[in-house]
């Protein structure tokens, strides 16, 4: 959720709300939309800010699933965008309610985040549990790959070594990950991932945010 804003009284579509469940497992998925279309319209996030009349770092954070947006704030920044409401949910996967999923491999979906050259991340799938909301991906970082800043996410960290060797620096703390090893921390504490190794490193993450 978002932390600190006033959320703007707004009148969103009724077809759009009623047609898809805003459940925070479709709005983790489509924050990286808000990404493609912004970009696409040569808009900085700095302009979108302005338009939308919320902080460049919340749009930032939203964009690179590090806080799920309100509903409104989202249809906001949709607006400012100057997307038609229809045209941005068209193709957004909606939210299950089966009791087993299964994901092909050829389904993940790529997306980025901040940038960060190396870095590869695969989306599983989103889930709420528990009224958690919980994202799964697959993080590939390429050999010395690693970030020049650390990040923060409103969320639970876990993460599982599939292959390579990967340095954690949490805080002000470094642990060397091996394949079959696993860390789990509070993502509010500053982070980031460094492949000490020589190889592609492969990683399975798991975002337990918080509400």
């Amino acid at each position: 959720m978002v932390f600190g804003i006033d959320t703007p009284t707004l009148s969103p579509n009724p077809i759009i709300v009623c047609s898809v469940v805003m459940a925070n497992e479709v709005l983790l998925q489509i924050s990286s939309k808000l990404k493609d279309y912004r970009k696409s319209k040569g808009i900085t996030i700095q302009q979108l800010a302005d338009r939308a009349q919320v902080s460049k770092g919340l749009i930032s954070q939203i964009e690179n699933n590090r806080t799920i947006p309100s509903l409104l704030v989202l249809i906001n920044l949709i607006r400012s965008l100057g997307v038609d409401l229809n045209d941005f949910f068209a193709d957004v996967e909606q939210a299950s309610e089966a009791k087993v999923l299964v994901k092909r491999s050829s389904e993940y979906q790529s997306f980025e985040k901040e940038q960060s050259k190396g870095f590869l991340y695969k989306r599983i799938m989103t889930r709420t549990i528990q009224n958690l909301p919980t994202d799964i991906v697959i993080l590939e970082l390429a050999p010395k790959a690693t970030r020049a800043f650390m990040v923060k996410t409103n969320a639970y960290e876990y993460k599982y070594i599939i292959s390579g060797e990967v340095e954690y620096i949490v805080g002000d703390q470094k642990y060397t990950l091996s394949a079959g090893d696993s860390i789990f921390f509070d993502a509010n504490l500053p982070h980031k991932p460094v492949n000490v190794g020589n190889t592609t490193a492969s990683m399975l993450v798991m975002y337990f945010f918080k509400e």
